[in-house]
Protein backbone atom coordinates (compact mmCIF):
# COMPACT_ATOMS: atom_id res chain seq x y z
CA UNK A 1 0.00 0.00 0.00
CA UNK A 2 1.66 3.54 -0.82
CA UNK A 3 1.77 6.47 1.36
CA UNK A 4 -1.50 8.36 -0.31
CA UNK A 5 -3.48 5.37 0.25
CA UNK A 6 -2.61 5.33 4.09
CA UNK A 7 -3.21 8.55 4.14
CA UNK A 8 -6.68 8.43 2.54
CA UNK A 9 -7.97 5.94 4.52
CA UNK A 10 -6.49 7.44 7.73
CA UNK A 11 -8.65 10.07 6.59
CA UNK A 12 -11.61 8.17 5.84
CA UNK A 13 -11.19 6.72 9.37
CA UNK A 14 -11.32 9.67 10.94
CA UNK A 15 -14.31 11.41 8.80
CA UNK A 16 -16.29 7.71 10.06
CA UNK A 17 -15.16 8.61 13.53
CA UNK A 18 -16.35 11.90 13.12
CA UNK A 19 -19.54 10.97 11.50
CA UNK A 20 -20.49 8.76 14.36
CA UNK A 21 -19.82 10.84 17.22
CA UNK A 22 -22.17 13.40 15.70
CA UNK A 23 -24.90 10.83 15.43
CA UNK A 24 -24.37 9.92 19.18
CA UNK A 25 -24.62 13.60 19.94
CA UNK A 26 -27.34 14.06 18.20
CA UNK A 27 -29.01 10.89 19.23
CA UNK A 28 -28.22 12.32 22.93
CA UNK A 29 -29.48 15.72 22.68
CA UNK A 30 -32.82 13.98 20.68
CA UNK A 31 -33.49 11.71 23.73
CA UNK A 32 -32.92 14.50 26.72
CA UNK A 33 -35.23 16.73 24.49
CA UNK A 34 -38.09 14.32 23.86
CA UNK A 35 -37.90 13.72 27.75
CA UNK A 36 -37.61 17.67 28.47
CA UNK A 37 -40.71 17.59 26.31
CA UNK A 38 -42.33 15.15 27.80
CA UNK A 39 -41.94 17.59 31.37
CA UNK A 40 -42.84 20.29 29.80
CA UNK A 41 -46.17 18.59 29.10
CA UNK A 42 -46.71 17.30 32.17
CA UNK A 43 -46.28 20.95 33.60
CA UNK A 44 -48.84 22.30 31.54
CA UNK A 45 -51.37 19.81 32.48
CA UNK A 46 -51.02 20.65 35.85
CA UNK A 47 -50.80 24.40 35.22
CA UNK A 48 -54.28 23.23 33.27
CA UNK A 49 -55.66 21.35 36.34
CA UNK A 50 -55.07 24.45 38.82
CA UNK A 51 -56.41 26.90 36.41
CA UNK A 52 -60.07 24.09 36.27
CA UNK A 53 -59.44 23.94 40.35
CA UNK A 54 -59.58 27.38 41.03
CA UNK A 55 -62.85 28.03 38.71
CA UNK A 56 -64.50 25.74 39.95
CA UNK A 57 -63.80 26.95 43.45
CA UNK A 58 -67.60 28.63 45.07
CA UNK A 59 -67.27 32.44 45.02
CA UNK A 60 -67.42 32.40 48.99
CA UNK A 61 -64.08 30.30 49.16
CA UNK A 62 -60.85 30.66 49.66
CA UNK A 63 -58.11 29.47 46.63
CA UNK A 64 -55.26 27.95 48.33
CA UNK A 65 -52.03 29.94 48.09
CA UNK A 66 -50.33 26.75 46.45
CA UNK A 67 -52.63 27.14 43.42
CA UNK A 68 -51.33 30.59 42.71
CA UNK A 69 -47.78 29.43 42.74
CA UNK A 70 -48.42 26.55 40.57
CA UNK A 71 -49.88 28.67 38.24
CA UNK A 72 -47.09 31.86 38.91
CA UNK A 73 -44.44 28.46 38.11
CA UNK A 74 -44.75 28.68 34.30
CA UNK A 75 -42.68 31.97 33.56
CA UNK A 76 -41.25 29.32 30.70
CA UNK A 77 -43.28 28.25 28.52
CA UNK A 78 -45.66 30.04 25.86
CA UNK A 79 -49.06 29.52 26.37
CA UNK A 80 -52.52 31.04 24.97
CA UNK A 81 -56.17 29.40 27.17
CA UNK A 82 -59.35 28.97 25.04
CA UNK A 83 -62.81 28.99 25.76
CA UNK A 84 -65.32 26.47 23.57
CA UNK A 85 -65.49 29.09 21.09
CA UNK A 86 -62.30 29.87 19.88
CA UNK A 87 -61.58 32.92 22.01
CA UNK A 88 -59.06 34.04 24.00
CA UNK A 89 -59.14 34.12 27.82
CA UNK A 90 -55.99 34.40 28.79
CA UNK A 91 -51.97 33.97 27.48
CA UNK A 92 -48.57 33.74 29.11
CA UNK A 93 -44.94 34.12 27.88
CA UNK A 94 -45.68 36.43 25.00
CA UNK A 95 -44.49 39.38 24.50
CA UNK A 96 -47.41 41.92 25.71
CA UNK A 97 -46.89 44.98 23.23
CA UNK A 98 -47.19 42.01 20.39
CA UNK A 99 -49.65 40.39 21.47
CA UNK A 100 -52.20 43.40 21.61
CA UNK A 101 -52.09 42.72 17.36
CA UNK A 102 -54.76 40.04 17.25
CA UNK A 103 -52.96 39.06 14.46
CA UNK A 104 -49.60 38.36 16.11
CA UNK A 105 -51.53 35.89 18.89
CA UNK A 106 -53.54 34.26 16.19
CA UNK A 107 -49.95 33.55 14.28
CA UNK A 108 -48.58 31.95 17.01
CA UNK A 109 -52.06 30.10 17.77
CA UNK A 110 -51.53 28.55 14.41
CA UNK A 111 -48.14 27.30 15.64
CA UNK A 112 -49.22 26.26 18.96
CA UNK A 113 -51.55 23.95 17.15
CA UNK A 114 -48.90 22.48 15.14
CA UNK A 115 -46.73 21.92 17.44
CA UNK A 116 -48.43 20.13 20.18
CA UNK A 117 -51.91 18.70 20.88
CA UNK A 118 -54.06 20.98 23.07
CA UNK A 119 -54.99 20.01 26.91
CA UNK A 120 -58.46 20.12 27.44
CA UNK A 121 -59.96 21.15 30.45
CA UNK A 122 -63.34 19.84 31.30
CA UNK A 123 -64.97 21.45 33.82
CA UNK A 124 -68.17 20.03 35.71
CA UNK A 125 -70.66 22.54 34.62
CA UNK A 126 -69.71 20.34 30.87
CA UNK A 127 -67.69 23.40 29.34
CA UNK A 128 -64.69 23.05 27.95
CA UNK A 129 -60.95 25.58 27.80
CA UNK A 130 -58.48 24.73 25.47
CA UNK A 131 -54.49 25.34 26.56
CA UNK A 132 -52.03 25.42 23.58
CA UNK A 133 -48.97 25.69 24.26
CA UNK A 134 -45.49 25.60 22.25
CA UNK A 135 -41.82 24.49 23.66
CA UNK A 136 -40.29 26.97 25.89
CA UNK A 137 -37.02 28.85 24.72
CA UNK A 138 -34.51 26.41 26.67
CA UNK A 139 -35.96 23.42 24.75
CA UNK A 140 -35.72 24.83 21.55
CA UNK A 141 -32.14 25.91 22.05
CA UNK A 142 -31.25 22.50 23.50
CA UNK A 143 -32.89 21.23 19.98
CA UNK A 144 -30.76 23.15 17.98
CA UNK A 145 -27.47 22.98 20.65
CA UNK A 146 -26.15 19.83 18.92
CA UNK A 147 -26.27 21.14 15.39
CA UNK A 148 -24.40 24.53 16.21
CA UNK A 149 -22.00 22.47 17.93
CA UNK A 150 -21.32 20.19 14.76
CA UNK A 151 -21.34 23.23 13.00
CA UNK A 152 -18.38 25.00 15.68
CA UNK A 153 -16.43 21.73 15.72
CA UNK A 154 -16.96 21.24 11.54
CA UNK A 155 -15.35 24.68 11.68
CA UNK A 156 -12.42 24.28 13.67
CA UNK A 157 -11.79 20.97 12.07
CA UNK A 158 -11.90 22.66 8.48
CA UNK A 159 -9.16 25.55 10.02
CA UNK A 160 -7.33 23.37 11.43
CA UNK A 161 -6.48 21.26 8.68
CA UNK A 162 -5.60 23.73 6.40
CA UNK A 163 -3.37 25.38 8.87
CA UNK A 164 -1.91 21.65 9.37
CA UNK A 165 -1.20 21.16 5.89
CA UNK A 166 -0.32 24.34 5.23
CA UNK A 167 2.29 24.08 7.85
CA UNK A 168 3.25 20.43 6.49
CA UNK A 169 3.49 21.59 3.06
CA UNK A 170 6.14 24.71 4.19
CA UNK A 171 8.02 21.92 5.53
CA UNK A 172 8.06 19.83 2.71
CA UNK A 173 9.65 22.36 0.30
CA UNK A 174 11.97 23.12 3.16
CA UNK A 175 13.22 19.09 3.23
CA UNK A 176 12.65 19.00 -0.73
CA UNK A 177 14.80 22.37 -0.99
CA UNK A 178 17.25 21.22 1.55
CA UNK A 179 17.78 18.04 0.08
CA UNK A 180 18.08 19.16 -3.70
CA UNK A 181 20.72 21.80 -3.04
CA UNK A 182 22.59 19.23 -0.90
CA UNK A 183 22.29 16.37 -3.75
CA UNK A 184 23.68 19.07 -6.41
CA UNK A 185 26.24 20.08 -3.75
CA UNK A 186 27.23 15.99 -3.85
CA UNK A 187 26.89 15.55 -7.59
CA UNK A 188 29.55 18.35 -8.67
CA UNK A 189 32.88 16.28 -7.14
CA UNK A 190 32.01 13.44 -9.13
CA UNK A 191 31.09 15.34 -11.96
CA UNK A 192 34.30 17.77 -11.82
CA UNK A 193 36.44 14.13 -11.26
CA UNK A 194 34.85 12.94 -14.58
CA UNK A 195 35.89 16.05 -16.92
CA UNK A 196 39.07 15.35 -15.72
CA UNK A 197 39.16 11.53 -16.59
CA UNK A 198 37.71 12.96 -20.00
CA UNK A 199 40.34 14.89 -20.92
CA UNK A 200 42.93 12.12 -19.98
CA UNK A 201 41.12 9.94 -22.66
CA UNK A 202 41.31 12.23 -25.10
CA UNK A 203 45.01 12.56 -24.37
CA UNK A 204 45.44 8.60 -25.00
CA UNK A 205 43.42 8.68 -28.12
CA UNK A 206 40.74 6.80 -27.51
CA UNK A 207 38.00 6.11 -29.58
CA UNK A 208 36.29 8.94 -30.19
CA UNK A 209 32.39 7.74 -30.35
CA UNK A 210 33.05 7.04 -26.54
CA UNK A 211 34.38 9.97 -25.61
CA UNK A 212 31.39 11.71 -27.27
CA UNK A 213 28.87 9.82 -25.36
CA UNK A 214 30.46 10.28 -22.36
CA UNK A 215 30.63 13.75 -22.62
CA UNK A 216 26.97 13.37 -22.95
CA UNK A 217 26.42 12.18 -20.29
CA UNK A 218 28.59 14.14 -17.74
CA UNK A 219 27.05 17.00 -19.23
CA UNK A 220 23.72 15.63 -18.61
CA UNK A 221 24.90 15.18 -15.21
CA UNK A 222 25.40 19.12 -15.36
CA UNK A 223 22.12 19.58 -16.07
CA UNK A 224 20.72 17.44 -13.55
CA UNK A 225 22.71 19.15 -11.07
CA UNK A 226 21.61 22.65 -12.50
CA UNK A 227 17.66 21.62 -11.38
CA UNK A 228 18.24 20.27 -8.08
CA UNK A 229 20.39 23.13 -7.37
CA UNK A 230 17.79 25.70 -8.72
CA UNK A 231 14.87 23.75 -6.80
CA UNK A 232 13.46 26.87 -4.23
CA UNK A 233 14.33 29.64 -6.23
CA UNK A 234 12.45 31.40 -9.07
CA UNK A 235 13.51 29.78 -12.04
CA UNK A 236 14.67 32.07 -15.17
CA UNK A 237 12.00 31.94 -18.02
CA UNK A 238 13.34 32.65 -21.29
CA UNK A 239 11.99 31.90 -24.70
CA UNK A 240 12.41 28.72 -26.40
CA UNK A 241 11.18 26.62 -29.58
CA UNK A 242 9.17 23.97 -27.57
CA UNK A 243 9.24 21.67 -30.43
CA UNK A 244 13.11 21.82 -30.15
CA UNK A 245 13.44 20.95 -26.80
CA UNK A 246 11.05 18.57 -26.98
CA UNK A 247 12.94 16.99 -30.12
CA UNK A 248 16.52 17.27 -27.65
CA UNK A 249 14.43 15.42 -24.86
CA UNK A 250 13.98 12.32 -27.53
CA UNK A 251 17.27 12.41 -28.77
CA UNK A 252 18.65 11.84 -25.51
CA UNK A 253 15.80 9.33 -24.01
CA UNK A 254 16.65 7.21 -27.39
CA UNK A 255 20.00 6.20 -26.88
CA UNK A 256 18.88 5.52 -23.50
CA UNK A 257 15.91 4.02 -23.72
CA UNK A 258 15.08 0.16 -25.33
CA UNK A 259 14.93 0.24 -29.35
CA UNK A 260 11.17 -1.40 -29.02
CA UNK A 261 10.24 2.05 -27.35
CA UNK A 262 9.00 4.30 -30.60
CA UNK A 263 8.83 8.15 -30.74
CA UNK A 264 6.51 9.65 -33.08
CA UNK A 265 7.42 13.68 -33.47
CA UNK A 266 6.34 14.83 -37.06
CA UNK A 267 6.74 18.66 -36.00
CA UNK A 268 8.97 20.91 -38.16
CA UNK A 269 11.76 22.32 -35.62
CA UNK A 270 12.14 24.90 -37.77
CA UNK A 271 8.28 26.27 -37.49
CA UNK A 272 8.74 28.37 -34.11
CA UNK A 273 6.42 28.11 -31.61
CA UNK A 274 8.16 30.24 -28.56
CA UNK A 275 7.33 29.69 -25.42
CA UNK A 276 8.51 31.35 -22.15
CA UNK A 277 10.42 28.30 -20.23
CA UNK A 278 13.29 27.05 -18.32
CA UNK A 279 14.79 25.03 -20.46
CA UNK A 280 16.70 22.83 -17.85
CA UNK A 281 13.38 22.32 -15.52
CA UNK A 282 10.51 21.64 -18.89
CA UNK A 283 12.91 18.71 -20.25
CA UNK A 284 12.87 17.55 -16.69
CA UNK A 285 8.99 17.22 -17.08
CA UNK A 286 9.14 15.27 -20.68
CA UNK A 287 12.11 13.04 -19.61
CA UNK A 288 9.45 12.39 -16.36
CA UNK A 289 6.28 12.04 -18.61
CA UNK A 290 8.46 9.69 -21.07
CA UNK A 291 9.92 7.04 -18.37
CA UNK A 292 6.36 6.96 -16.98
CA UNK A 293 4.71 6.04 -20.09
CA UNK A 294 7.74 3.27 -20.87
CA UNK A 295 7.39 1.56 -17.65
CA UNK A 296 3.09 1.42 -18.33
CA UNK A 297 4.30 -0.04 -21.75
CA UNK A 298 6.40 -2.62 -20.07
CA UNK A 299 9.38 -1.51 -22.17
CA UNK A 300 7.61 -1.76 -25.39
CA UNK A 301 5.67 0.27 -27.32
CA UNK A 302 4.84 3.86 -28.61
CA UNK A 303 4.83 7.37 -27.23
CA UNK A 304 3.57 10.20 -29.59
CA UNK A 305 4.52 13.72 -29.55
CA UNK A 306 1.88 16.37 -30.81
CA UNK A 307 1.69 20.33 -30.49
CA UNK A 308 -1.01 22.35 -31.15
CA UNK A 309 -1.09 25.95 -30.83
CA UNK A 310 -4.41 28.09 -30.31
CA UNK A 311 -4.46 31.28 -29.88
CA UNK A 312 -2.06 32.46 -26.85
CA UNK A 313 -1.92 28.72 -25.56
CA UNK A 314 0.09 25.45 -26.37
CA UNK A 315 -1.01 22.57 -26.24
CA UNK A 316 1.21 19.72 -25.80
CA UNK A 317 -0.34 16.35 -25.77
CA UNK A 318 2.14 12.96 -24.99
CA UNK A 319 0.55 9.50 -25.55
CA UNK A 320 1.67 6.20 -24.67
CA UNK A 321 0.29 2.41 -25.80
CA UNK A 322 0.94 1.56 -22.19
CA UNK A 323 -1.51 -0.54 -19.81
CA UNK A 324 -3.73 2.55 -18.81
CA UNK A 325 -4.51 4.25 -15.15
CA UNK A 326 -7.67 2.86 -13.80
CA UNK A 327 -10.24 5.91 -13.13
CA UNK A 328 -9.78 5.28 -9.53
CA UNK A 329 -6.09 6.64 -9.48
CA UNK A 330 -6.40 9.20 -12.40
CA UNK A 331 -6.55 11.77 -9.87
CA UNK A 332 -3.76 10.31 -7.44
CA UNK A 333 -1.15 10.03 -9.68
CA UNK A 334 0.54 13.22 -9.36
CA UNK A 335 0.22 12.66 -5.71
CA UNK A 336 3.68 12.52 -4.11
CA UNK A 337 4.41 9.37 -2.91
CA UNK A 338 1.86 7.27 -5.12
CA UNK A 339 3.56 5.15 -7.18
CA UNK A 340 2.30 1.97 -9.18
CA UNK A 341 5.89 0.16 -9.01
CA UNK A 342 7.59 -2.37 -6.30
CA UNK A 343 10.58 0.40 -6.17
CA UNK A 344 10.06 4.14 -6.77
CA UNK A 345 9.25 7.13 -4.65
CA UNK A 346 6.52 8.11 -6.60
CA UNK A 347 7.77 11.52 -7.24
CA UNK A 348 8.22 12.00 -10.99
CA UNK A 349 4.60 12.79 -11.83
CA UNK A 350 4.35 15.13 -8.16
CA UNK A 351 7.53 16.98 -9.42
CA UNK A 352 6.06 17.48 -13.51
CA UNK A 353 3.13 19.15 -12.17
CA UNK A 354 5.05 21.52 -9.71
CA UNK A 355 7.08 22.46 -12.18
CA UNK A 356 4.71 23.22 -15.32
CA UNK A 357 2.12 24.70 -12.66
CA UNK A 358 4.43 26.78 -10.35
CA UNK A 359 7.34 27.52 -12.06
CA UNK A 360 5.28 27.95 -15.68
CA UNK A 361 2.14 29.28 -14.20
CA UNK A 362 1.08 26.34 -16.85
CA UNK A 363 -1.35 23.32 -16.49
CA UNK A 364 -0.72 19.01 -16.22
CA UNK A 365 -3.25 16.85 -16.36
CA UNK A 366 -4.17 13.50 -17.74
CA UNK A 367 -6.12 13.91 -20.54
CA UNK A 368 -7.58 10.17 -21.55
CA UNK A 369 -6.74 7.03 -20.58
CA UNK A 370 -7.93 3.78 -21.49
CA UNK A 371 -7.70 0.20 -19.77
CA UNK A 372 -5.08 -2.01 -22.14
CA UNK A 373 -4.67 1.15 -25.13
CA UNK A 374 -3.13 3.74 -23.42
CA UNK A 375 -2.90 7.14 -21.75
CA UNK A 376 -2.26 10.67 -23.22
CA UNK A 377 -1.09 13.38 -20.70
CA UNK A 378 -1.71 17.22 -21.77
CA UNK A 379 0.47 20.08 -21.09
CA UNK A 380 -0.90 23.92 -21.52
CA UNK A 381 1.57 26.62 -21.37
CA UNK A 382 0.78 30.55 -22.63
CA UNK A 383 2.60 31.15 -25.56
CA UNK A 384 5.12 34.50 -26.34
CA UNK A 385 4.88 35.41 -29.69
CA UNK A 386 8.54 37.30 -30.68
Amino acid sequence: MDIYQRKQKAKLLIFITAVIIAFASLFYSNSIVEKLSVEERKKIQLWAETIREIQEIPLDGQVSPTLYRILESNNTIPVILLNENGAVLNYMNINEKKAEKSKYLADRLIEMKAEHEPIIIEFSGGHKNFVYYEDSFLLKSLFYYPFVQIFAVLIFIIVSYLAFNSSRRAEQNQVWVGMSKETAHQLGTPISSLLAWVELLKLKDSDNKLIVEVEKDIKRLETITERFSGIGSEPLLLPHNISKIIENSIEYLKIRTSSKVEYIFDADINNEIIVPLNNSLFEWVIENICKNAIDAMNGKGKISFEIIKKSEFVYIDITDTGKGIPKSQVKRIFKPGFTTKKRGWGLGLSLARRIVEIYHKGKIFVKYSEIGKGTSFRIILKSKTL
